[in-house]
């Protein structure tokens, strides 16, 4: 999920110099569209069908995520690193493992992306195609699941990529079908994913008001776990301990 391999292993991915930037920021974009467009659409469907029951909804809206994320990042890992979320380039930003005016650009095409991926699952259930969320996840409970939440996604991410690169899609999308589970939030763990919820009045909606303690605690996650697994996954120095 980085733009290139980790500069103490080349052999952690394959290289993304054969895709241009253009195409590179399309997949982003697609990516995260694709990836809104299942997480609201599976919420809605999971909610008409579960009969009131929340649990059943829930349990629907997490297979169809996870799921999906296997999908979307084996195909777009390869093209930009299917990052599909601000935090996590803003991690392989700070690693230097893509430039700044592209991490930006992906920033950019991720939230532009999830927008639209909540438009296409709207329009795809008969709803309004404009929305705005009225489902306050207000508190310092739901915040502080968000910065678990992010937290552990950049762990999943970064020692995955470490020691099992070609099992960095499954683990990513077992990791976010867990985090459905045991965190209070329900794991948004993606700004991009939080703002284009806070656009959708369904299930997996969040309030305007609920997204920016999100966005904060996720990014503080985020430059957590990559501050500590940068010192924890540094191979150690012949003859020394750190």
């Amino acid at each position: 999920m980085s733009d290139r391999a980790a500069p103490h292993d080349a052999s952690l991915e394959p290289p993304l110099e054969p895709f241009s930037p253009g195409r590179r920021i399309v997949a982003e974009a697609l990516g995260a569209a694709l990836l809104l467009a299942i997480v609201i659409g599976s919420g809605i469907m999971g909610e008409r069908l579960a009969g009131g029951n929340v649990a059943l909804a829930l349990l629907g809206n997490t297979l169809s995520t996870g799921a999906g994320l296997v999908v979307l990042i084996t195909i777009f890992g390869p093209v930009s690193g299917a990052h599909f979320n601000p935090a996590v380039t803003l991690v392989f930003a700070l690693r230097r493992e893509i430039a700044p005016g592209i991490a930006l650009a992906y920033a950019g095409a991720q939230v532009a992306g999830a927008v639209l991926g909540v438009f296409a699952a709207h329009a795809m259930f008969a709803e309004p195609v404009w929305q705005v969320s009225a489902k306050l996840r207000d508190g310092p409970a739901q915040a502080f699941s968000e910065f678990v939440a992010t937290f552990g996604l950049i762990a999943t991410i970064l020692a995955s990529l470490r020691f099992r690169p070609e099992a960095t899609p499954l683990m990513v999308g077992l990791y976010i079908a867990s985090a459905y589970w045991f965190t209070a939030s329900t794991s948004f763990a993606n700004p991009a994913v939080t703002v284009a919820r806070s656009l959708s009045d369904t299930f997996a909606g969040i309030a305007p008001a609920s997204a920016p303690a999100f966005v904060l605690a996720q990014l503080l996650g985020a430059l957590v776990a990559a501050g500590l697994f940068e010192w924890l996954l540094r191979p150690a120095r012949t003859g020394g301990s750190t």
